[in-house]
């Protein structure tokens, strides 16, 4: 049997997806052990004026919306980190930021279904101590992983749809 080698740009796919969630899961683990619910601290007093630890667990989704339908988001975050998965192998190997942005993403839900498995719930702890963050968002390192992935895949297809429209005018230069 031949082991079937990584493309560079795939291989950085799994090792920012591993490197997020062994993050997300000490820092998480941190948490739960050293902070109860509800409650808030400043971890790192120089940070306090930009950003406390308060643990907040999340049965929703973002800002948590819908915390009634926490089994529901079980399934859809196992078949979305499916989905990223399949779709990555028709990725152009060539393609870093759609790898990396993949990467993000796989690393990011995978650390937040962990939780929703151990715990029923997303453990939520970032808070930023000012406006307009203050009293809004409460997140933790999956969370921003999955957005940073979001918007690294949103650049790529912008950057592709204006190369897509330059090739079009090249071939078409009387429209």
């Amino acid at each position: 049997m031949r082991l079937m080698r990584l493309h560079p740009s795939r291989l950085a796919l799994w090792v920012l997806a591993v490197a997020i969630i062994v993050a997300d899961r000490l820092s998480k683990a941190w948490i739960v052990a050293n902070l109860s619910e509800y409650a808030t601290t400043a971890v790192l007093p120089w940070l306090s004026p930009i950003a406390l630890f308060t643990r907040l667990p999340n049965t929703g989704v973002a800002f948590g919306m819908f915390p009634q339908l926490g089994g529901v988001f079980k399934i859809l975050s196992a078949a979305v980190i499916v989905a990223i998965i399949i779709f990555h192998r028709s990725v152009d190997p060539h393609d870093w930021l759609t790898h990396i942005a993949l990467g993000f993403m796989v690393g990011g839900a995978t650390g937040n279904l962990i939780d929703r498995l151990t715990y029923g719930h997303v453990v939520d702890f970032i808070d930023f101590n000012f406006w307009p963050f203050r009293n809004f968002a409460i997140f933790n390192i999956a969370d921003a992983s999955i957005v940073i992935g979001v918007f690294l895949l949103l650049i790529v297809v912008w950057i592709q749809e204006r190369q897509a429209a330059r090739v079009e005018r090249s071939q078409n230069p009387n429209s």
